[in-house]
């Protein structure tokens, strides 16, 4: 019988690190780039449905994007209980993007600080390779020190976005699993 999960995915970074175009690449199915829109201010949600391979199952993914300014940080926090999964993004072309990391991974974790919470850290704008200062061993040692898998995109030319959303799809899913299977042996 299929089962259909709902997942909480909070997307953080800074402003201007593409949060909301990789979310809208993503939920379009790679078919839309939004060349024109405002920032985010405050949190916007999409929903999405990722199917699980080698299962009936899916896991409908609520994803909300958060707005990158400290001006709202109070604000978006409110939006960030009980995350199910996090995604962590930066502009490969900023120093300033990948220094925050850090700091928005222990915000979301925060929230829910007796959780391990499986995410990502995702690495934009790879098209700008002229423009690269983030290269990607850099990105990988701190995904891997902070228990992140990493991985890179470019939400302007539709490359790889899916991927990071499909790995936590998967992560979150085997989380699903592990607690049936754990349930099962207590009856």
């Amino acid at each position: 019988m299929p089962t259909i999960l709902r997942c909480k995915c909070v997307i953080v970074g800074d402003a201007g690190v593409g949060k909301s175009s990789i979310t809208q690449v993503f939920h379009s199915d790679s078919s839309h780039f939004p060349k024109n829109y405002v920032m985010t201010q405050g949190v916007e949600m999409l929903v999405k449905s990722v199917n699980i391979p080698e299962s009936a199952d899916s896991v409908e993914i609520y994803i909300y994007d958060s707005a990158g300014k400290e001006i709202y940080s109070d604000l978006v926090k409110r939006f960030w209980d009980h995350p199910s999964v996090v995604m962590v993004i930066y502009d490969c072309t900023s120093e300033t993007s990948f220094s925050s990391c850090v700091k928005w991974l222990e915000r979301v974790r925060a929230q829910s600080p007796d959780v391990q919470i499986p995410g990502v850290l995702v690495a934009n704008k790879t098209d700008l390779d002229q423009r690269r200062l983030i290269s990607p061993k850099i990105g990988r040692e701190l995904a891997q020190a902070n228990k992140l898998e990493y991985f890179e995109c470019s939400a302007k030319e539709m490359q790889n976005v899916d991927t990071a959303f499909f790995y936590l799809a998967n992560e979150f899913h085997k989380l699903y699993e592990e607690r049936v299977e754990l349930f099962s042996s207590l009856t």
